[in-house]
């Protein structure tokens, strides 16, 4: 009987040191789980940012002739018209409409927060850009983006940042320089011969000094890029924006650096 009442007690014992050790491995895996979808949906909402800023962009770019008509006042491209382009653009790219993200969300709130940024920056611009008699305004697609940049980091309260940069020998504007992050991403992933083109890179970082999740999607030259960025390197940009960089079609041009803050 002492023989049984021990062999109840081991087993017991046993059953009892599995089951913890069953539950233990669920909430592990649950752990692990749960980590994966925050990551899949921050990542979610970084490409969703940074497609925002190139369909704002893609307007400027798209009008730079008619900003730069010196013989034309009132151009029309005010803050609501290039947030209702850049919302058919943004559209075009994801076939989804952004009036419906739900504003109540996180991704609602940094949406709203950007196309506010796009509309103030257009707001505070139209002096300039309808100024009669002046060819060359200086207002450029790069210049749109890295002023949304700075009033959405603004908006944003330290939920999120997103910034315009490039390969350090093609950055003009040096607060649009990367920092030790992009540009070992820019070095040693986009510019590697087994890199996928346009295939964006992630990682787990501190961005500065708070711990976030950071993407980076690289951007080629297209032929419209090549009147201002292309050959001869050094030529004068046609549009005043400094110096011709040299570059090709398809070749690594810039980045979109995006940070998702941690709490």
């Amino acid at each position: 009987m002492k023989w049984h009442a021990q062999g109840k007690r081991i087993l017991t014992v046993m059953v009892t040191g599995l089951v913890s050790w069953t539950v233990a491995l669920s909430l592990g895996q649950c752990e692990v789980a749960g980590a994966l979808a925050q990551t899949a949906e921050q990542e979610r909402m970084a490409v969703h940012l940074a497609t925002l800023l190139r369909s704002g962009r893609a307007v400027i770019s798209n009008n730079q002739a008619l900003i730069n008509d010196e013989t034309k006042g009132d151009k029309g491209l005010t803050g609501e018209k290039v947030v209702a382009l850049a919302k058919e653009n943004y559209k075009k790219a994801t076939n989804r409409e952004l009036d419906k993200v739900d504003r109540s969300t996180v991704e609602g709130k940094l949406t709203q927060a950007m196309l506010e940024s796009m509309k103030e920056v257009m707001d505070k611009a139209q002096p300039l850009i309808n100024k009669k008699g002046v060819e060359y305004k200086g207002f450029l697609p790069a210049v749109f983006a890295k002023q949304v940049g700075d009033a959405f980091r603004k908006k944003a309260d330290g939920v999120a940042d997103i910034k315009l940069t490039a390969p350090k020998d093609y950055v003009r504007n040096r607060a649009n320089a990367p920092d030790a992050w992009e540009d070992l991403a820019i070095e040693s992933q986009f510019k590697s011969n087994g890199w996928a083109k346009g295939k964006a890179y992630t990682e787990m970082k501190e961005h500065k000094g708070k711990p976030a999740f950071r993407l980076i999607i690289p951007e080629y030259y297209v032929a419209s890029c090549l009147e201002c960025h292309g050959e001869p390197k050094g030529a004068e940009d046609p549009h005043g924006g400094g110096k011709k960089e040299g570059g090709k079609l398809d070749e690594l041009g810039g980045a979109i650096s995006v940070a998702i803050y941690i709490k």
